[in-house]
């Protein structure tokens, strides 16, 4: 009878020691039915934005014989060209961006070169945040005395939230990526891996030229037409797909 009870323990460990070594190795069979593979995916973004700056340079040009009578031209000019944009302009900066005094030069072959006079040359930045403004600072400087405009640009004074913006997107549309290559492969995304940011464009000041014929001496404005600033995000993604 004894013998009999340790047959039957001994079967029963047997039994028990048979069972755990199935389950595992189901559960093995389980995991190694798990596929998990990796991609790598980029995303892109274009934001556009309204610019709520615009910065305007003009210069006062003058020529004479003596340097320091193109100087004295130049400062009275300058002057009321500054007093004028101050003006026009209200709440807008102005300040002085470049001076030179050059003399101008006669070039003839087998001949020293010959200075015929002097040219003075002011530059003067406005700033503003009223955009509809422009032209009416171009008008104010062209009628004081600025007799050149190199040109207009128009930007954004912060410029951190459209950047961010961008970058959101441009994230948002590589994962969407990942997921559509998951949902292909029967498949989800079980992880993200590693982003990186690959590069942005912050945005592009919109550049506009204006001669002196531009600047207008009648009671009409100058035309101003302020466009869209694009700012480009992209981002490089590598994601984690579970399969079966």
């Amino acid at each position: 009878m004894k013998q009999l009870k340790f047959m039957t323990g001994i079967i029963a460990v047997l039994l028990a020691v048979t069972t755990a070594v199935t389950a595992q190795q189901m559960t093995t069979r389980t995991d190694d039915s798990r596929k998990v593979t990796r991609v790598s995916v980029s995303g892109d973004s274009t934001v556009q934005a309204q610019p709520d700056t615009a910065i305007l340079t003009l210069s006062v040009v003058t020529q004479a014989k003596q340097a320091s009578e193109a100087q004295q031209q130049n400062a009275a000019q300058t002057d009321a060209v500054v007093k004028a944009l101050k003006s026009a302009i209200g709440t807008g900066e102005v300040k002085t961006s470049g001076y030179s005094l050059q003399p101008q030069r006669i070039y003839k072959e087998g001949q020293p070169q010959t200075i015929t006079g002097y040219e003075a040359r002011n530059s003067v930045m406005v700033t503003l945040s009223d955009l509809k403004k422009v032209g009416t600072a171009i008008d104010a400087g062209g009628q004081a005395g600025a007799n050149e405009i190199s040109g207009i640009a128009f930007t954004l004074r912060q410029d951190r939230p459209v950047l961010d913006r961008a970058l959101s997107e441009a994230t948002k549309e590589a994962i969407g990526k990942a997921q559509v290559i998951a949902q292909a492969l029967g498949g989800k995304v079980s992880r993200i891996v590693e982003v990186q940011e690959d590069g942005f464009q912050r945005p592009q000041p919109i550049y506009q030229t204006a001669g002196l014929g531009m600047m207008r001496t009648g009671a009409a404005s100058t035309p101003i037409e302020v466009g869209s600033l694009d700012v480009h995000s992209r981002v490089q993604l590598i994601a984690e797909i579970e399969i079966g």
